[in-house]
């Protein structure tokens, strides 16, 4: 394609939106609030995702142990445990240790505990690891059948809970984008099909003097990718400034909480997301014209 020609066809597409001016915007604000809301989904299922998978890691399983055992009977069932298959670390934590860290946890609210007295009702216990997030539930039934052990616990089951939400989130956003997305056609295929019956003469005479369905259709589709790639760059904008406030605050007070960082993470949601825009204004140019042409 000659640059000349190339020329033509966007000074044809800015002059209709120019022309167009309300149902340009409008077909600008759908896409914006279309994907503005497929990033938001992506951005929190992501990371759902991140901070199920890093909790997985710290999954660790805590073995509690009959009262009455002695140093020796302790030792050779840390000894067992750590033949198990799967298990990387096995670190025996006694009642004292594990009251001062109970302790610790109630912080201020340490006076729970002054009806306890001396006595200290915890159990001599192990903190078991695995080298992988699929061993903790057979490792845990391993154990929990050795000679001496009262309970193997763990905490797959919040884990579970929290993929069973990330789930419902995914479900629940596919069908949302789907229906928005749905939304951006129809307004965007709308805004070229007034375009398209506006010029309906001039194209009659293009095609009269032997001008190629592609050549009158190139400026419309141009001006769909406009209106998609505009609508994508306000999503962007908005979703970019929304996270980096919403990262910041977090680190300032749940530093705890392991959410993706800013970068390279919202460069990659961006090119998404104005890939999408782009495709569904070229998309809504395509089926308008399609029908037109028909016609």
């Amino acid at each position: 394609m000659k640059i000349r020609t190339f020329e033509y066809f966007v000074r044809e597409a800015v002059s209709s939106l120019r022309h167009n001016g309300l149902m340009s915007i409008a077909s600008v604000s759908t896409v914006a609030l279309s994907l503005l809301i497929l990033g938001i989904f992506l951005v929190m299922v992501l990371n759902l995702n991140h901070i199920a998978s890093t909790l997985e890691t710290q999954v660790q399983i805590t073995v509690y142990m009959e009262d009455g055992l002695s140093d020796r009977d302790m030792r050779e069932i840390g000894t067992r445990i750590t033949k198990i298959n799967g298990v990387t670390q096995v670190m025996f934590v006694d009642k004292e240790e594990a009251m001062a860290k109970f302790k610790d946890r109630l912080g201020e609210q340490q006076g729970l505990l002054t009806a306890l007295g001396d006595a200290n009702p915890l159990p001599n216990s192990f903190e078991v690891k695995v080298d992988k997030p699929e061993y903790v539930k057979p490792v845990a039934q391993a154990i929990a059948q050795l000679k001496g052990i009262e309970t193997a616990k763990y905490g797959q089951e919040v884990i579970e809970q929290l993929f069973s939400l990330t789930k419902m989130i995914r479900i629940f956003g596919l069908i949302l984008i789907v229906f928005l997305a749905l939304a951006a056609l129809f307004i965007i295929s709308n805004t070229i099909r007034i375009t398209v019956f506006a010029r309906r003469k001039e194209i009659g005479i293009m095609k009269y003097v032997g001008a190629t369905d592609w050549f009158i259709r190139l400026p419309f589709m141009i001006e769909g990718m406009i209106l998609g790639f505009g609508g994508a760059l306000c999503a962007v904008f908005v979703l970019s400034q929304s996270y980096s406030a919403l990262t910041e605050k977090v680190y300032e007070s749940l530093a705890f909480l392991p959410l993706i960082p800013k970068y390279p993470f919202l460069h990659n949601i961006s090119m998404i997301l104005l890939v999408v825009g782009t495709a569904i204004g070229a998309l809504g140019s395509t089926i308008s014209l399609r029908r037109f042409m028909k016609v």
